[in-house]
């Protein structure tokens, strides 16, 4: 069965969470397109399944909104979809028949028993590997010719598959969030997997508009493999800060090394607030379990945890606090364990001694908003960096010291088998984490010798 057989009966599993809600939508704009670009001749089911029945509510209606924006933003092609339909006339009429065209597909239900007869089976439940087996065990027994591709972010996928088991029909498939933003999109194959399944993922990536990149089946994949191994290098430089500068004090230093310093879209700390405390925490634990010879484990992480601080999103997108405290958005104070509470950064003038203590940013930084889609990005990163490597401020010689290791961490990656090439590593850190380099690059040649 290809593709487009396939594509006609797609079920997703948690439909109604953060990751599958975007999935879904994702889902009933290709299918829309599919049914325009056949005349209507196809017709097309999508099973959106989640336990509670008001969040799926919920979920219809974010899928009425976010297609009638796509909508709005791609008239003069529905327009031309919808040539031989001379009863639309009003580009109203026109976004309102592709919003109605993606929605009739959707069939949103609590009802494991719904999903019987789906081709594709898109798996995004709670990241609980016992859970997962247990959903999937109930599926494969009614879909039992299904390919499925799971959103795990950590959980080895062979592991998944012996479990059911499922004979080499399920791939990792892990979209970054927000899945119909994002363009990364990592695919990861288990020992023993149909061929066919890595050339339908592949074939559909491309078909959602992804950046696909191969992993292979080591827990945390590429880009959490990294981004875990960046979180220990960060909390173990706050551990030595700390000695002389207090816990606190010493995390706002590293998450300002590794945004601005570093030329990252996010500190560290503003990271794991955005992925959330506990989620890192069972990455991490997953990490654990799966790779031997290693321990992934973090005490500032653990102690923020049992402090009920962690991090995380709201429902409608808005950070929650985590190491730092947000307002409108923006990181506006920190947490400090001992005080039970936020410091904020107004708050007298500990900060900006701070600030001073780090040292002045090198000659040639640019924020890395302003270079994003600056034509000129490599030349000016190259300035930057050879001032970086040159200057003997704190905050250039932490900077220095973690890109370093960064580019350690990414070099094992490959090594180790997780990833195939340097350029998967820095294209899943470039494209899934937006970083303006890959921790593989000439820039760091120049860090070495200067830590060294």
């Amino acid at each position: 069965m290809d593709l487009d057989a396939r594509l006609e009966n797609v079920a997703v599993l948690g439909a109604a969470g953060k990751m599958g809600s975007g999935i879904a939508l994702l889902l009933a704009q290709e299918m829309a397109k599919q049914k325009i670009a056949s005349g209507g001749d196809r017709s097309y089911v999508l099973t959106l399944m989640d336990v509670d029945q008001s969040a799926l509510t919920g979920l219809m209606s974010y899928l009425r909104a976010q297609l009638t924006k796509l909508g709005e933003k791609s008239t003069i092609a529905l327009r031309a979809d919808y040539a031989d339909r001379a009863d639309l006339v009003e580009n109203g009429d026109i976004i309102n028949a592709f919003v109605e065209e993606a929605l009739s597909f959707c069939r949103p239900t609590t009802s494991l028993d719904a999903i019987k007869g789906a081709n594709l089976v898109f798996e995004a439940i709670i990241e609980d590997k016992n859970i997962k087996l247990d959903v999937l065990k109930k599926i494969d027994a009614l879909c039992p010719d299904a390919y499925y591709l799971t959103n795990t972010s950590s959980i080895p996928i062979g592991v998944i598959d012996k479990g059911v088991p499922l004979n080499g029909r399920i791939i990792g498939y892990h979209f970054y969030n927000p899945p119909a933003v994002q363009k990364l999109l990592e695919l990861i194959s288990p020992e023993g997997v149909k061929p066919e399944l890595v050339e339908t993922g592949v074939e559909l990536a491309k078909k959602l508009r992804k950046k696909v990149f191969l992993a292979n089946d080591i827990a945390g994949f590429i880009g959490n493999g990294h981004f875990m191994r960046d979180i220990l290098h960060a909390t173990s430089e706050v551990k030595k800060l700390a000695q002389e500068a207090g816990e606190a004090e010493a995390a706002y230093m590293m998450n300002r090394v590794s945004q601005e310093f570093m030329i990252r879209p996010m500190g560290i700390f503003q990271l794991i607030d955005y992925v959330g405390i506990d989620v890192c925490r069972f990455i991490m634990n997953v990490m654990t379990e799966h790779i031997e010879g290693e321990t992934l484990s973090d005490d500032l992480l653990n102690r923020m945890a049992e402090a009920g601080v962690m991090g995380g999103q709201h429902a409608d997108g808005s950070q929650k606090d985590g190491f730092l405290k947000y307002e409108r958005g923006r990181p506006a104070g920190i947490y400090d364990l001992t005080k039970g509470g936020y410091v904020m950064f107004a708050d007298g003038d500990w900060a900006a001694a701070l600030d001073s203590k780090l040292g002045s940013l090198p000659d040639g930084h640019a924020p890395w908003r302003a270079l994003l889609m600056d034509p000129k990005k490599d030349e000016k990163l190259e300035v930057y960096f050879g001032n970086l490597a040159k200057s003997g401020a704190l905050g250039s010689n932490l900077a220095k010291a973690y890109l370093v290791r960064s580019r350690e961490i990414g070099e094992k990656l490959v090594s180790d088998g997780v990833a195939n090439s340097v350029d998967d590593v820095n294209g899943v850190m470039m494209n899934g984490f937006y970083h303006l380099y890959g921790p593989i690059n000439k820039h760091v040649d120049l860090m070495v010798d200067a830590v060294r």
